[in-house]
Formats: C-alpha cells, sequence, structure tokens
C-alpha cells in the first residue's frame, strides 16, 4: 500500500527557523515525489511504530542536519490533492522548530537543489502549493 493514495498518510511537516526571523526552506529536485523547484520548508511520513517526535528529530537530522532545539506543535491540516492524475489524501501534523542556524546544511542533495536561509517576510518563489495555506493558517504565531 501506498501512503496518500491506498490509504491516508501521515506527515509531519516542520518550519525550521532561527529565532530571529529566518526560516530554512528547501528547493526539490526532480528526484522529489512532486513539486520539482519549489520551496518547501520540509516533512516527512510518520512510519509505523515511530513516535511522532523521533519522527520530527529524525527527519530535521536527515534533511537539514542539525538538531532540534525547542518545537511547538502548530496544528494539523487534513490535506486532499493530486498528484500525476491521482487522488491523495495526508494529515499534516504542523510544528514550528527552533535550530541553530550555523549547524543546518543540506543533509539530502539527491532530493534538494539548494537548501537556504530566508527572512518569512521575503520568501523565494516559486512555493510548495501546500505552503501558502500553511504560512496562512499560522500567521502570527511563526
Amino acid at each position: 500500500m501506498k501512503k496518500g493514495e491506498d490509504c491516508i498518510g501521515v506527515g509531519v511537516v516542520f518550519f525550521c527557523h532561527d529565532g530571529e526571523g529566518n526560516v530554512l526552506l528547501n528547493k526539490r529536485s526532480t528526484n522529489c515525489r512532486d513539486e520539482h523547484g519549489c520551496w518547501d520548508p520540509g516533512g516527512g511520513g510518520l512510519e509505523h511504530g515511530d513516535t511522532v517526535e523521533d519522527t520530527l528529530k529524525k527527519e530535521i537530522a536527515e534533511e537539514y542536519r542539525t538538531d532540534v532545539l525547542d518545537y511547538e506543535f502548530l496544528g494539523y491540516r487534513d490535506v486532499h490533492r493530486e498528484n500525476n492524475g491521482k487522488k491523495t489524501h495526508w494529515v499534516a501534523l504542523d510544528f514550528k522548530v527552533l535550530v541553530d542556524k550555523e549547524k543546518a546544511g543540506n543533509g539530502e542533495p539527491h532530493k534538494f537543489e539548494a537548501v537556504e536561509w530566508f527572512n518569512i517576510n521575503d520568501l523565494p518563489e516559486p512555493l510548495h502549493s501546500q505552503f501558502p495555506n500553511f504560512l496562512k493558517l499560522y500567521e502570527g504565531r511563526l
């Protein structure tokens, strides 16, 4: 069974920041499932038997080569969309995560064309299709 297509997928989405108004984003390469060339905050699927907190820490360590200094659960989103003509359904567990700006980098160069810091008020384009919804939903808390 394929998560998000044959059954509901659960994803942990992380909005990594440095505590000074900067956010860490990755630019998705053609090796990603979809939305190639789009800027994304990051995330990973919850695996059977793993805790949400362990998944959050593991995915940030893998994608951004850094540790979680602090985090806040923001909420969840029920995400229905289409990928390659197939309807998908994910429940996204959204987190705001403080990381060390000096340690962060591209831990998955095979998946990300770039990993860069941006001021929250000056984000790059194009953004992942779900990111504007995330920003609007949690506006004032980021």
